[in-house]
């Protein structure tokens, strides 16, 4: 029986096509409501959305025999990706689809903007023509300054140097080399809010980049600076932009995507200096073609052969290797996201070293899972297929290296991230249980099993530092599951990794950097 998918947003014919010859039936429903799409999901084995359909928890709940969702389109901020993985179901993007189109409307909206043409165009058809009201500003010469200079933000960049702007650009994966390259400036994100003419943001939504442009933050903005958002609604406090556009702090804004979508009502509505867009960063002709042909074809792989590419919560294997490679994988990508929760500084370059058995695996797949990993906490969209462009793209150097049995591991892989401050490593291994455990952190031998929520510490070790640990940990209510300890001396550099039942609030993580030989201490999720 062939496989069955649903359409339930509106793509390009061309994907309804490339099903049908593929010898997958699809179903093209879209506009279904949230009960529609709940009563029919149990029908079909994979689901294809853009951004209007809602794949929550209790969709994927009902999907008793879904398989895969296809994302026409890079984010997923409508999809749980990690209910759907819970139940064992792939989330697939189409990560490269729509980046020029992207960047063309965030161009376009800047020229816009910097000429109020939305404004001038009313005017003028209801013929005031009030020329003189309408005096713009040149981008000739001007800085522009890019937050998120990953695929779309070096195409920005690239068209705005073309018309002959100054581009400086913040972004803690770009490396200098790549960002000479691209001919940006590589500077901090305050220093660009200082400097910057016109800012463009191009960075995903996470929680280290939620409202990174707030109230504080425009405040230090340039005076009459113009924002330009195509990149996520929550990126931009909208509130705090409302407030800056009305003291002239800000000149005028040109936004494409909101907190909250379909915006059928804003503070930033109505604005003289504003311009919206309903979410048109990726509506073009040319960019819903490309990514409809690519859903599709993914999809159809996956459900004919069981093929994988792009997806976000499953690796891409071959279907002969991947038994014997699956814990490996799990094990790269616990390292990475282990490193990448706790960089904050720019990456310049990672190194990989692949011990034992291991070491004659599908290292390709090992090294993307690990910096998918790595990407995670800062590009939350970020998948194995991706991973290694992202890191190309910003010009962070990766290097594998190989050799034979590794002390008393079969298998081994340590990981060393290098950031313009200080370098990091961690290694682990799989053991007979096939469940990966850290074995070393910053040299500090110790064996770990990562789970959903822990808390990593860095302290000196002094004698009482675990009891006062646990006592505030008791006394905020936080159960401790399991407790790991490491030390490079005694009296010296120590580590403990203590897994709790829940996560760790910021009242209780303030209590334990308090504690008395505590140099640092930070939530991990896993």
């Amino acid at each position: 029986m062939a496989p069955r998918v649903l359409i339930s947003d509106k793509l390009s014919p061309r994907a309804l096509e490339i099903f049908k010859e593929r010898g997958v039936d699809a179903d093209f429903k879209p506009g279904l409501s949230k009960e529609e799409l709940v009563e029919a999901i149990s029908a079909y084995d994979g689901l294809a959305v853009r951004s209007a359909s809602k794949v929550t928890e209790k969709v994927i709940a009902a999907a008793g025999n879904l398989k895969v969702v296809g994302r026409a389109g890079i984010g997923v901020d409508n999809i749980d990706v990690p209910a759907a993985t819970a139940r064992g179901i792939i989330v697939m993007n189409t990560p490269f689809g729509n980046s020029i189109t992207t960047a063309e409307h965030a161009i376009s909206l800047m020229l816009a903007l910097a000429r109020q043409i939305p404004a001038a165009d009313r005017s003028t058809q209801a013929g005031l023509w009030e020329k003189s009201k309408f005096m713009g500003v040149e981008i000739y010469s001007k800085t522009l300054g890019i937050i998120g200079c990953g695929n779309i933000g070096a195409i920005v960049a690239e068209r705005a140097i073309g018309l002959r702007m100054r581009v400086i650009a913040y972004d803690p994966f770009l490396s200098v080399e790549r960002a000479l390259e691209l001919g940006v400036e590589k500077v901090e994100l305050e220093g660009l809010l200082k400097r910057a003419d016109f800012i463009s943001l191009h960075t995903p939504l996470t929680d280290k980049t939620r409202n990174i442009l707030n109230a504080e933050a425009l405040a230090k903005t340039k005076p009459g600076v113009r924002i330009v958002n195509c990149a996520r609604g929550g990126l931009i406090d909208e509130e705090a932009l409302k407030a800056a556009l009305d003291k002239g702090q800000v000149a005028g804004a040109a936004v494409d995507v909101f907190v909250r979508e379909p915006a059928h009502e804003n503070v930033l509505f109505g604005m003289d200096n504003v311009i919206c867009t309903p979410h048109l960063g990726a509506a073009t002709s040319e960019a819903q073609e490309n990514v409809a042909i690519q859903v599709a074809e993914q999809m159809s792989d996956y459900l004919l052969t069981g093929a994988v590419s792009n997806a976000l919560n499953m690796p891409s294997i071959s279907a002969e290797e991947a038994p014997r490679l699956k814990p490996f994988v799990a094990l790269a990508e616990q390292l990475g996201s282990f490193a990448g929760q706790l960089t904050e500084s720019s990456i310049n370059g990672v190194s990989v070293e692949y011990a034992g058995h291991v070491a004659e695996m599908n290292r390709a797949a090992l090294t993307s899972a690990l910096l998918a990993g790595l990407f995670r906490p800062m590009l939350a969209e970020v998948n194995m297929v991706s991973a290694p462009v992202v890191a190309r793209e910003r010009g962070i150097t990766v290097e594998e290296v190989t050799q034979g049995r590794r002390g008393a591991y079969d298998s081994y892989i340590r990981l060393t991230v290098k950031t313009e401050r200080q370098q990091r490593s961690v290694a682990g291994t799989v053991f007979s249980d096939g469940k990966p455990r850290i074995i070393q952190v910053k040299g500090i031998n110790m064996e770990a099993e990562l789970a959903p929520h822990m808390l990593y510490i860095t302290n000196e070790d002094k004698p009482g530092f675990i009891g006062a640990l646990g006592t505030t940990l008791g006394n905020a209510d936080v159960n401790i599951a399991t407790f790991h300890l490491g030390r490079q001396t005694q009296g010296g550099d120590a580590i403990a990794i203590v897994e709790v039942d829940n996560a760790v609030s910021a009242s209780v993580l303030d209590a334990v950097l308090a504690l008395p030989h505590v140099q640092q201490a930070k939530p991990l999720k896993f």
